[in-house]
């Protein structure tokens, strides 16, 4: 199992970026998918949860309003991203992830399949 983020890069505050996560070996048909984010000297959080069984959605009330989080109906093995009205506070490393699951166990759940992290920075 492979996941691979991109997208990211540095933005000014209020800009938009969109992150990619492509997953290999794994089918992404009902289980959690996740975006993580960690900052230096800050413990890692959940920023956007997904059950791709049925599309439910969990943000974090930081990004509430602001970021969504969607697989693609096309290719159904990426799952994005959206990030609106940037700010200096989103700044940090961004992280997909996957775990096999239902709704609400992806809300708990040790994601097992990670990847590799993509950068954010908002200045």
């Amino acid at each position: 199992v492979q996941l691979v983020e991109s997208g990211g890069g540095s933005v000014q505050p209020g800009g938009s970026l969109r992150l990619s996560c492509t997953v290999s070996g794994y089918t992404l048909s009902s289980i959690c998918m996740g975006w993580f984010r960690q900052a230096p000297g800050k413990e890692r959080e959940g920023v956007a949860l997904i059950y791709t069984g049925g599309g439910i959605t969990y943000y974090a009330e930081s990004v509430k309003g602001r970021f969504t989080i969607s697989q693609d109906k096309a290719a159904e093995n990426t799952v994005y991203l959206q990030m609106n009205s940037l700010k200096p506070e989103d700044t940090a490393m961004y992280y997909c992830a996957a775990q096999g699951g239902s709704w609400p166990s992806c809300l708990m759940a040790a994601y097992t399949y990670w990847g590799q992290g993509t950068q954010v920075t908002v200045s």
